[in-house]
């Protein structure tokens, strides 16, 4: 069944605003510390949010950049914005000064919502920032800190609270088409700055009909929660825009995402939906007390980000119950395209194409390669982003025509599962043969001692790349010379000879960039 949108459409009625006309005005929708707001509330909250960024003078196709933590007031922002017809752009808080300072540049954002605890670090960036001219910042009782006030008259800054609350909570809805640019998604920028993926204001909507509607059948009982946060595309779906789309509700918190509050959120909220990564499943597996909490609220986990080992997927199925859906999707075209489903997981799968999007894998020359064979994915959809902004020749190569190469390394089986190898640039080439990383990585995680692992390329004293792995040992278990030797050859009983790490270095932990995927340049940077 094809989906379809009106010419006039604005993806805060869809998301937002049709369950007031469905009769959901006092049914609560979010959960944040003790507080819990209403459709109702949320609408009217998002309404004068909207009139504030008015009053400040951002028009449609504004940018507004969201430098915010998990709480109510991200989503008053995130509606209030698109209720306007600002574009949306929203990043990690937790940033330093130089990366405040790019975002505020590439965006050129009119005006942005900073929470008091970022301020120091944006402040610094502000001065430098020549587009800005209204900064929102969502704060305690105390002042505003004197320093985010520079010397230009041109820059304003407002406490949320106090401007808010003095605009009207009705707001009149941008006449948007459902083409105009409406959000732009950050990658995740494994090769330099993040680019901005420019989508419209339909994309996300159509996403949300064959993914989170038809795919997974997220519906009005369900309570999501999650590990990423909602600057990450990734959660903006799950934890926010598909619960209100089907009228349904979230439950939010600000801190940072361990296992331990992970626990509590869960048993405090009872969510039926989790979003997580595969790290936070193993780091959640291997807390002392995992058997002691109770996760049956969940009716199902989806996982992304990176593959998730298939050790992993069932550890954690005998451990707590729930299925763990894992599944591929990108800033390019918004959210997950192919998955697993409830009810139809294949370990170690991504699972099969969301009806709504086709897929074909392809050689280096462009020709799809038989079924079996590996080669880079491409993926084709109507949530697909326009370019990227400002970098023209890169939005040619990713968006040709109607099909986004993904640079992502696939096979799909006889039964249209996929089947992840890593990412393109990942790939080792060892003895003439292509091995993918997550390979190796799978299999080193099945050994007693490895509690995480990455695997990367590194050249012999013959100048001849072979894998090499960096290891973070299980509690209790020696990392020294003795133990590498006897993961070598854990690896050698189970995979082809020519793909065990030649080199085993211990680390105290692996870096990691903001969406929880290892960084594999900066280890490469340690060799």
């Amino acid at each position: 069944m094809p989906v379809e949108f009106p010419e006039r459409f604005n993806m805060a009625d869809y998301f937002l605003y049709h369950n007031l006309e469905e009769g959901r005005e006092d049914k609560v929708c979010l959960y944040f510390k003790d507080q819990s707001f209403t459709y109702g509330e949320a609408a009217r909250m998002s309404n004068a949010t909207g009139n504030a960024l008015r009053m400040l003078g951002v028009r449609i196709e504004d940018r507004v950049l969201i430098v915010l933590p998990d709480c109510p007031e991200f989503v008053w922002t995130w509606f209030g914005a698109a209720r306007i017809g600002a574009v949306i752009t929203m990043v990690n808080p937790l940033l330093p000064a130089d990366d405040y300072r790019y975002y505020l540049n590439y965006t050129r954002a009119r005006a942005a919502i900073v929470h008091e605890a970022f301020l120091r670090p944006f402040a610094e960036a502000v001065a430098d920032a020549n587009y800005l001219r209204s900064v929102i910042v969502v704060r305690n009782e105390e002042a505003i800190d004197g320093e985010l006030i520079d010397s230009r008259s041109s820059l304003k800054s407002f406490s949320f609270s106090e401007v808010v609350s003095t605009q009207p909570t009705a707001c009149r809805a941008a006449e948007t088409h459902r083409d105009d640019i409406a959000i732009w998604l950050f990658t995740s920028g494994s090769t330099g700055h993040p680019k901005g993926a420019v989508h419209l204001q339909h994309d996300l909507p159509y996403n949300t009909e064959v993914f989170a509607k038809r795919s997974m059948s997220v519906n009005e009982n369900d309570l999501t929660v999650s590990v990423p946060k909602l600057f990450f595309g990734y959660a903006t779906g799950t934890n926010l825009l598909f619960p209100f789309a089907v009228g349904g509700a979230t439950a939010l918190f600000s801190e940072r995402s361990t296992p331990e509050k992970m626990f509590e959120v869960i048993e405090r909220y009872r969510p039926t939906i989790l979003t997580t990564v595969p790290t936070m499943i193993n780091s959640m597996l291997n807390a002392e007390d995992a058997s002691s909490h109770d996760l049956s609220s969940i009716r199902f986990c989806y996982s992304a980000g990176e593959a998730l080992p298939v050790e992993l997927y069932h550890r954690w199925k005998e451990k707590f119950g729930v299925e763990i859906c894992d599944g591929i999707g990108s800033a390019e075209m918004f959210h997950i395209y192919i998955t697993n489903r409830p009810g139809d997981v294949k370990p170690g799968s991504l699972g099969r194409i969301v009806e709504g999007y086709e897929a074909k894998i392809v050689d280096a020359e462009g020709n799809e390669v038989p079924t079996g064979d590996i080669g880079t994915l491409k993926i084709k959809g109507d949530s697909a982003a326009l370019c990227y902004w400002n970098a023209h020749e890169k939005s040619k190569a990713t968006f040709a025509g109607d099909w986004c190469t993904s640079g992502d390394q696939f096979h799909v089986d006889e039964e249209g599962y996929y089947w992840y190898h890593g990412r393109t640039d990942d790939m080792l080439k060892v003895g003439g043969v292509f091995v993918a990383p997550s390979e190796i990585e799978n299999c080193l995680l099945q050994h007693e001692a490895v509690l995480e692992c990455a695997v990367v390329g590194q050249a012999d004293s013959d100048g001849l790349v072979k894998p090499k792995a960096f290891i973070v040992a299980r509690n209790g278990q020696p990392a020294n010379e003795a133990q590498a030797n006897a993961i070598k050859d854990f690896v050698k009983t189970r995979l082809a000879l020519y793909k065990y790490p030649r080199w085993i270095e211990f680390v105290d932990s692996l870096p990691k960039n903001d969406r929880g995927k290892v960084e594999r340049k900066l280890l490469k940077n340690l060799e």
